[in-house]
């Protein structure tokens, strides 16, 4: 999986979205940026925060399969029905939940300043 990039803005104003470790020499003043600034654990701390987020929300989704799957192959087919129930409560309830906290979470991560080289 590709990791989010970091996006550097210089002091004359010009922005780019760098990878973490990548250098760039702003073309309006010339001045050199480095990721390689950012200590790796704090980035790699950041990186495992965002990862845990998405894993919490993959392994919600599937017990809910592994609940739901055997009750309508095995128990009793009539359990399909609840199947809109729990997907509209998942989209309703739990995502936005989910959100605010993930967006929540990225928000009160570190910044970093970086000096030009």
């Amino acid at each position: 999986m590709r990791k989010p990039p970091i996006t550097v803005k210089c002091e004359c104003g010009e922005r780019r979205e760098l990878a973490y470790g990548e250098r760039w020499r702003c073309e309006r003043c010339g001045r050199s940026w480095n990721t390689g600034q950012i200590p790796s654990e704090q980035y790699d701390g950041l990186l495992r925060t965002m990862q845990r987020f998405r894993l919490e929300a993959f392994g919600l989704a599937a017990l809910l399969a592994a609940i739901l799957v055997p009750l309508i192959a095995v128990v009793n087919q009539s359990f399909i029905f609840l199947t809109p129930i729990v997907a509209a409560a998942w989209l309703f309830l739990y995502l936005p939940m989910w959100r605010r906290r993930a967006r929540a979470a990225a928000s009160s991560a570190p910044r970093w300043e970086l000096h030009p080289e």
